[in-house]
Formats: C-alpha cells, sequence, structure tokens
C-alpha cells in the first residue's frame, strides 16, 4: 500500500517525538511518505497531490482543521462513485470532532494502534460530507466551494469561532474555557440577538426567517466540551444529508435555556423550543443574511458572508475505521 501522511506540526496534543513514533509504525505497516505542513492550505495541497499520484490512503494526523484541508485536496475535483478516496485520521487536535464522531481513541497513540488494526482487518466505511459555496446570483457567488466534514456555522456560533482564532493568533492556547470566554464575549456583543437577519430557504418549503444561529450538522455529536458531547442535532449522521438547528432569538433567558439544553444534550434529544428550528437530512439550502455574518467549517473561520449555498453528499469519502 502506497500512502501519504500529513502531518502538522502545531499540532496540540502531538509533540515530536510521538509524531516520529507514530510515523515508524505506520511505515512498518506500508510504503509510506511523511510531510510536514509547513503553511496554511499545505495539507490541502498534498491531499490533491496525493489523487493526482494514485496513492491508496492518505493519512491525516493533526486536528480537525488539517483533516478539512486534506479533504478539501482529495475531492478537489469532487467524488469520483467508482473510486472514492481513502483517508485515515490521527487525531492531534484540541477536540478532534471528526475522528471522535467515527468511534476512533482520541489519543494519537491509541488511534495509531487501531487504525493499524483496521487496515489488516480491511475495515472501512463510507461517509457523507457537506458541500457549502456562494450562492448564484449574490455577490458572494464567486466563493469557491468548499467541503466540511461534521460541521458548519453562519452568524453567532461562527462569530465564536472568529474570536477564538483572534485569541490563538495572540498566543492563547486552545482550550475549552477559551471558547467559554469568547462565547460569552459574542453573545454581549452581538447586534443581532434580539432580531436575527438570516434567512433558510429550502426547496418545496416556506422560508424560515429571522435566524440570529444557524449550525449545519454533517454528524453527532455537533462538538465535545472536554470529554462531554454536545448534540445540536441528534439526528444527524454520516449516512444521511445535512441537518440544521437554528434559533431566531438569543436574548439572556433564550441562551441560558438553550447552553443548558446543550450541555445536557443527548443522542436521542437536543435543544427545543419556541425560538428553536430543527431540519432533518436536507440535501439542499441556502441561508441568506441581509448584513454580512461570520462564516465557519469545521471549526475554521472563514470571514463575512451574505449568502452561502449547502449540499449534503451522502456517499464522497473512505474512511478507515
Amino acid at each position: 500500500m502506497r500512502a501519504l501522511l500529513v502531518a502538522n506540526p502545531a499540532a496540540t496534543t502531538t509533540s515530536a517525538r510521538t509524531r516520529d513514533v507514530l510515523i515508524h509504525a505506520l511505515a512498518s505497516e506500508m510504503k509510506l511518505e511523511a510531510v510536514t505542513t509547513e503553511y496554511r492550505g499545505h495539507a490541502r495541497d498534498l491531499g490533491r497531490r496525493a489523487t493526482h499520484e494514485g496513492l491508496d490512503l492518505v493519512v491525516a494526523l493533526g486536528g480537525d482543521g488539517t483533516v478539512n484541508e486534506v479533504v478539501n485536496g482529495l475531492l478537489h475535483n469532487g467524488p469520483d462513485p467508482d473510486r472514492l478516496p481513502r483517508l485515515a485520521v490521527v487525531p492531534g487536535g484540541s477536540t478532534n470532532v471528526f475522528a471522535r464522531a467515527l468511534g476512533l481513541p482520541n489519543d494519537a497513540v491509541e488511534a495509531t494502534g487501531a487504525l493499524l488494526d483496521a487496515l489488516r482487518e480491511e475495515r472501512e466505511r463510507t461517509v457523507g460530507l457537506g458541500l457549502a459555496a456562494g450562492t448564484p446570483g449574490t455577490e458572494d457567488e464567486s466563493v469557491p466551494a468548499r467541503w466540511f466534514t461534521f460541521c458548519a456555522g453562519f452568524g453567532f456560533d461562527a462569530g465564536v469561532v472568529g474570536r477564538v482564532e483572534q485569541q490563538r493568533e495572540r498566543g492563547k492556547r486552545s482550550t475549552h474555557a477559551l471558547y467559554v470566554r469568547q462565547l460569552m464575549r459574542q453573545f454581549w456583543e452581538e447586534p443581532n440577538r434580539r432580531q436575527g437577519t438570516v434567512t433558510l430557504e429550502r426547496p418545496g418549503a416556506d422560508p424560515v426567517r429571522d435566524l440570529v444561529l444557524s449550525i449545519v450538522c454533517n454528524t453527532s455529536p455537533w462538538t465535545y466540551l472536554g470529554n462531554r458531547p454536545l448534540y445540536a442535532s441528534p439526528e444527524a449522521s454520516f449516512d444521511t444529508a445535512l441537518d440544521v438547528l437554528a434559533l431566531n432569538r438569543l436574548s439572556t433567558p433564550a441562551i441560558a435555556r438553550y447552553a443548558t439544553q446543550l450541555l445536557t444534550s443527548t443522542p436521542e434529544r437536543g435543544p427545543h423550543g419556541k425560538h428553536a428550528v430543527s431540519l432533518h437530512d436536507l440535501t439542499d439550502f441556502t441561508l441568506h443574511s441581509k448584513v454580512p455574518l461570520p462564516f465557519q467549517m469545521d471549526g475554521d473561520h472563514l470571514g463575512l458572508r451574505t449568502s452561502v449555498r449547502f449540499t449534503g453528499v451522502r456517499r464522497a469519502l473512505r474512511v478507515i475505521v
């Protein structure tokens, strides 16, 4: 088997020594080339190169951002139904939502052992992904399409992600406490929390208007707070299209209620109430905003958007599990 290992040297929970041990273990089972990323977008370029060279497998060693870049490289020309690209993930970030949602251990060494077992036993599964692009006929129509593995957000939650990225650029470590602090700051400074600006449109249904928060889920859980899984859309699955949790009000009582519901959410029940909208298994829909809003995918802040078109692709990738 010819494989490429894409390793992020800035991954939060893996050291250079750990990476060397993992590379040695993987190289004992396959013809492996290991490359350390050097710039933002490098993992995407490496994934694209692996596709062009016809490699059998790409292993992503890093957090969700590294995985997202590799996936976008592998699917640069879209999924080929007859030969879906193969991906393996060794978690090295602070949260590792995609890897954990697949049932992989959250420890890099344990995950490598599980990966080697899966390769020997030829265990893999096909997963669906989300695709987001600029909406035709809007000022964002030229924004290129980009794949996401577990979630996207338009509005409030993307603003939180953007604040966290700013803090990390200033040298702060990515911790769950950092996210909580930035969430509270985003709440108090959110100008549209009482009257949302987002409209969700989908074929064959009435528009859903005045949304403040729009979370698009490709799997469940939505994320983790430490070891606690948070279920924004409990029905979301790698085997279906996309789910949406949206809120049309973020007053102090509302945010307290929905935050509590998220913290106590289960695989059977997520946030609910008169200000919550939950939609399941959507293949095509669009989110429009009256004003530019923050947008994020897989925890990566992508700037401001006024309109995003989403597509759920049910069979896009093969993953070693």
